[in-house]
């Protein structure tokens, strides 16, 4: 139900991006959700998984849709970042073909939202997205730094909060965004319940 070109065009930027992140922000930085639906949609793909691929749609769509509007919005202010998401493509400590690699933000939610079309939403997704979500929350806490903030676990923006301690701070971001997520969950099945149909019985 995916094109092979898709496939194969999706399978090469990655082959390309995974490099180059590696070496310009390190392996911690794939934690970031949106690095993680952009290589869980590669597999959302591949092997055609219509559990896997709403899964990630309801992790990033909204957090991706502010990222677009916060780039929009930046070009218009002349890199001024409305929300302090996009603040590190205009960085010129990142090398310049790494910033651009990071406009796959541009297409990622629609992307998902191609694949969830293509081979169906399932309903059921967002709980087993929950768990995982967090988790990847909880491995950005002990495995980044204040500096990273990878998820904005240490605060928000670029910089740590100081309101409350680290740990109650990663509680109230994983509270948020178990929020976010069902929210997420709740406007798609609304939506694509009515364009994408019916889960294919086989789960793959």
């Amino acid at each position: 139900m995916i094109p092979l070109w898709f496939k194969s065009a999706y399978l090469a930027f990655v082959a390309v991006l995974v490099p180059a992140y590696t070496v310009e922000h390190g392996l911690v930085n794939f934690l970031w959700l949106s690095n993680v639906a952009l290589l869980g949609g590669l597999l959302a793909a591949w092997f055609e998984s219509p559990r896997l691929a709403s899964m990630l749609l309801v992790a990033v769509l909204l957090p991706e849709l502010a990222w677009i509007l916060d780039f929009l919005a930046s070009l218009v202010l002349l890199g001024r970042s409305l929300f302090g998401v996009v603040e590190y493509m205009y960085n010129p400590e990142i090398a310049l073909f790494v910033r651009l690699l990071s406009l796959y933000h541009l297409l990622l939610p629609f992307v998902l939202l191609w694949l969830v079309w293509r081979l169906g939403y399932d309903r059921g997704a967002w709980k087993l997205w929950i768990p995982i979500g967090l988790s990847i929350l909880l491995l950005s806490f002990l495995l980044s730094s204040p500096e990273r903030n990878v998820n904005w676990v240490w605060g928000p923006g670029g910089e740590p909060q100081e309101w409350m301690s680290p740990q109650a701070w990663l509680i109230a971001v994983m509270l948020f965004c178990s929020a976010l997520w069902w929210v997420t969950q709740m406007l798609l099945g609304h939506v694509l319940r009515r364009v994408a149909g019916p889960v294919p019985p086989r789960m793959r």
